[in-house]
């Protein structure tokens, strides 16, 4: 896969992109994520690509040229051309189901806004929006690096195969509760069931535990989590238990 950031500053992902996972996937050519430096397409000298907003207004925004110019220097002649994705506050809530989808795509661009906003004519030469949260960054290379590396784990030969099967939100709920050595850390130990040796009790005992944490942390998801009816029984279970003390 194919990843292409748009950004004013090149210098704030350097270090992203050639760390952990990430790093040793691009350095064996299963992904490439290549950072464009949009200042390079600015006309004058002084590579300008802000200005004042018409009707006034405070803070600056970003001109269409130079971002119009970098995105047509990734997509022209590529087959089939890239998704080119704006990253703004405005956009759609990026999400796990997203991120597959976006993983299934061959090349894809990434465009760091900054300042007050970009042009609304940029807009036109995007497929979508995408926004992390509701909130507002200073500008969009920590979405983009968001949104990167949340795809890019899910191609195919990133990360081990299985990694991923269990983790939060891939089939709608949080992942359970994990535990390494020592089996017991200052007084807390490791539930019994996970060095009991019955991988099928363990199995089960997992999938109670990540309904249990969803229920608790997160009880919206499970209005649109795939459950099945394993997963109805625990979740009867679960709520005729004693809470938690703390809790």
């Amino acid at each position: 896969m194919r990843i292409a950031v748009l950004t004013l500053f090149p210098g704030m992902l350097e270090g992203f992109v050639r760390e952990s996972i990430l790093g040793r996937a691009i350095s064996s050519g299963v992904i490439d994520i290549r950072l464009v430096n949009i200042r390079d397409f600015a006309y004058d000298k002084h590579q300008v690509t802000d200005d004042y907003p018409y009707g006034g207004g405070a803070g600056m925004v970003m001109k269409p040229e130079p971002l119009v110019r970098a995105i047509e220097s990734v997509t022209a002649g590529v087959e089939p051309r890239p998704h080119v994705v704006l990253m703004t506050p405005q956009g759609r809530l990026f999400d796990q189901a997203r991120a597959k989808g976006l993983a299934r795509l061959e090349s894809l661009v990434l465009v760091c806004g900054h300042y007050e906003g970009i042009d609304e004519r940029v807009l036109s030469f995007a497929d979508e929006e995408l926004s992390i949260g509701n909130y507002v960054l200073t500008g969009g290379e920590l979405a983009a690096a968001v949104v990167a590396d949340a795809v890019a784990r899910l191609v195919p030969g990133v990360i081990s195969p299985g990694s991923s099967l269990l983790e939060s939100f891939q089939d709608g709920i949080l992942e359970g509760p994990q535990y390494t050595r020592p089996r017991d850390f200052r007084g807390m130990p490791v539930p019994e069931i996970l060095v009991s040796g019955d991988h099928e009790k363990v199995r089960v005992w997992r999938r109670k535990e990540a309904l249990r944490k969803t229920a608790l942390r997160r009880p919206d998801l499970l209005a649109g989590a795939k459950l099945g009816p394993e997963d109805l029984k625990l979740l009867a279970e679960i709520e005729k238990e004693p809470e938690p003390e703390g809790l």
